[in-house]
C-alpha cells in the first residue's frame, strides 16, 4: 500500500488536473453554444437551397450544366471535416474510420480516391495513405467560416467536376443534432441535386425569374457553397459539444479518483497512528 506522502502527491496531482478538465469543459461550453446557434441560424437555408436546386433540376434541362451531369464514378473526391485539437471523445476517430472505410470502398470498386482535409488530425491520418492524392489540406480552419474561406475549397471541387477531373464530391463531416447526440454524414456535393429531398409546396408551385435556365446558371454555385458551409458550421457544433462532454466525463473520473485516493490516505494515515499508539503503548509497558 502506498504511504501517506504518496498518496497526497497524488491527490494533489488529480486535482490539478480535474481543474484543467473543468475549464476545458465550461470553455467547450461557451464554444459549442455560439457554434450551435450559428449551425440552427443557417440549417433552414441550406436545406431551402437543396430543395431550389433539385426543383430546378426537374423544371428545366440540366443536361448542359456541368455540375448537374451525372457520370459514371470512376474517381472521386473525399472533403474530409476533422478538428485541429483532439481531446473530443470519438469526433476524429469516427470520421477517419468512416474515410479509411470509403477508401477501402473505392479500393474495392476500382474508384481513384482523392482528398480534400481540413483539420490538422485529418492531415496527419492523410500522409500517412498511400495511393491517395490529397489535393488540399486546410489547417487552423476558422470556426465561423465565411464565403471567403470556404471559397478555395468550392473552387477546386467545382473546377475539377467540370474539367472531368473528378466524377462525384461527398462530404464526410459529423451532423450536430443535439448536445448529447452527433451524428457522422457522408453527403454528396457534386453533381448538384442528387438527393432525396421533399420539395415543400410553396416552392414546388413557385415561379422562377426571368427563368429556371436564368437562375440555375447565376446561383447554382452559390447553393453548393452553402451544402459546404453548413456542413462546417456542423462539425464545429458537433466537435464542441463531444468535447465538452469528454471533458465533463475526465472531471467526474477525476473526481470519483480523488474520493478513492482520500479514502486510502485517511486509512493510511490512521494506521500509521494506530501503529504509533501501539508502540508508545508497548515502550510504556517496557519501562514499567
Amino acid at each position: 500500500m502506498a504511504s501517506a506522502q504518496q498518496l497526497k502527491r497524488r491527490i494533489t496531482s488529480v486535482s490539478n488536473t480535474k481543474q484543467i478538465t473543468k475549464a476545458m469543459e465550461l470553455v467547450a461550453a461557451s464554444k459549442m453554444r455560439r457554434a450551435q446557434d450559428a449551425a440552427g441560424l443557417s440549417r433552414d437555408y441550406k436545406n431551402t437551397a437543396m430543395q431550389i436546386l433539385t426543383s430546378i433540376a426537374e423544371k428545366t434541362d440540366v443536361a448542359k450544366q456541368p455540375l448537374y451531369t451525372k457520370r459514371a464514378i470512376k474517381k472521386r473526391t473525399l472533403i474530409v471535416i476533422t478538428s485541429d485539437r483532439g481531446l473530443a471523445g470519438a469526433y476524429n476517430s469516427n470520421v477517419l474510420k468512416a474515410f479509411a472505410k470509403e477508401l477501402t470502398s473505392d479500393k474495392e470498386s476500382s474508384v481513384t480516391p482523392q482528398a480534400i482535409v481540413i483539420g490538422k488530425q485529418a492531415a496527419r491520418f492523410a500522409a500517412r495513405l498511400i495511393d491517395v492524392d490529397v489535393i488540399g489540406v486546410y489547417e487552423n480552419f476558422a470556426e465561423q467560416p465565411t464565403a471567403n474561406d470556404i471559397r478555395p475549397i468550392l473552387n477546386t471541387v467545382v473546377e475539377q467536376y467540370r474539367n472531368l477531373q473528378t466524377d462525384a464530391v461527398d462530404i464526410i463531416y459529423t451532423n450536430y443534432l443535439s448536445s448529447i447526440r452527433q451524428e457522422l454524414s457522408i453527403e454528396r456535393l457534386l453533381p448538384v441535386a442528387n438527393h432525396a429531398v421533399r420539395i415543400s409546396e410553396d416552392l414546388h408551385n413557385a415561379d422562377f425569374e426571368p427563368s429556371a435556365r436564368a437562375v440555375l446558371e447565376t446561383v447554382t454555385n452559390r447553393l453548393v457553397e452553402s451544402q459546404l458551409h453548413q456542413a462546417l458550421l456542423e462539425s464545429q457544433a458537433s466537435e464542441q459539444s463531444m468535447r465538452m462532454m469528454a471533458m465533463k466525463s475526465a472531471s467526474d473520473n477525476a473526481s470519483d479518483i480523488i474520493n478513492d485516493l482520500t479514502l486510502a490516505f485517511n486509512t493510511a494515515r490512521q494506521a500509521g497512528i494506530t501503529q504509533e499508539i501501539a508502540e508508545i503503548t508497548g515502550g510504556a509497558e517496557a519501562i514499567k
